[in-house]
């Protein structure tokens, strides 16, 4: 079955192309890795909440925007040989491609799909 990585990032709104064009690169090395697919979204309507919220989960501040993605895997067993071949790829690493927001305040993780319609 499919499996799905998450991500959740601040990322000043300044640097929108900037992303777009570091996560069409990453798209490409992920892909060559074995991932189906790569999808990037741009916050337009994400509440600040009075308790939890993408804003708050990401430290996120007034001139930042929530970006919410996802990568879709063949199988978990994909993703996982893939991985370190993605991090360790030349055209990923901070001196080449470097990430246009604060890393410290990305939110990721791993899930099995449980239904797809």
């Amino acid at each position: 079955m499919n499996y799905v990585d998450g991500f959740a990032a601040a990322i000043p709104a300044a640097n929108k192309e900037q992303y777009i064009q570091h996560a069409r690169a990453a798209a490409q090395v992920f892909k060559e890795h074995g991932a189906l697919r790569l999808v990037e979204c741009w916050g337009d309507d994400v509440p600040e909440g009075e308790l939890t919220s993408f804003p708050k989960a990401v430290q996120c501040k007034e001139d930042e925007v929530v970006a919410f993605s996802w990568i879709l895997w063949p199988s978990k067993e994909v993703r996982n040989s893939a991985m370190p071949k993605v991090m360790a790829d030349p055209r990923l690493q901070q001196d080449t491609n470097p990430m246009p927001f604060d890393g410290k305040r990305l939110i990721y993780g791993g899930f099995q799909m449980v239904v797809d319609e």
